[in-house]
């Protein structure tokens, strides 16, 4: 999974989205790229699964970018504890998305191999996605 190698602190504060991306909202390496529509956070496995879909599909000719990274720990509580006693132990990392972020981008496969990749890529997610291809 992918996690921060280090950290100032273990521990953060949720936030809050309040905009459309400014920066990573337009596709820089590949052909095609899959954007976001919806603000919220992706978990780590999230991306590890989209990693291995685009990972067998450009094997053979081909190349994946990705395009976000998991740099927020998310505290959850275990089950059953009561409230009060402080925040809870970190329990995976999540990469926080906003609305026209490019999440990952594809190159080297044809249009409708491009395609039905990242739609089965967007379907791994928790964020609603589109498909977007680059204007030559």
């Amino acid at each position: 999974m992918l996690a921060p190698k280090r950290q100032k602190y273990r521990k953060q504060f949720r936030g809050v989205w309040r905009k459309i991306a400014i920066k990573g909202n337009e596709l820089v390496h590949g052909n095609f790229g899959l954007k976001s529509l919806e603000s919220g956070w992706i978990k780590d496995s999230q991306i590890e699964a989209a990693r291995v879909i685009l990972a067998r599909a450009t094997r053979k000719s081909g190349k994946f970018w990705i395009r976000i990274f998991p740099d927020k720990p998310y505290s959850k509580k275990p089950p059953e504890v009561t409230m009060g006693a402080g925040k809870g132990d970190v329990a995976f990392y999540v990469a926080s998305v906003s609305p026209g972020r490019i999440l990952f981008e594809i190159s080297g496969l044809s249009d409708e191999e491009s395609y039905q990749v990242l739609k089965n890529v967007g379907s791994k997610l928790s964020v609603k996605t589109k498909i977007v291809k680059k204007e030559l």
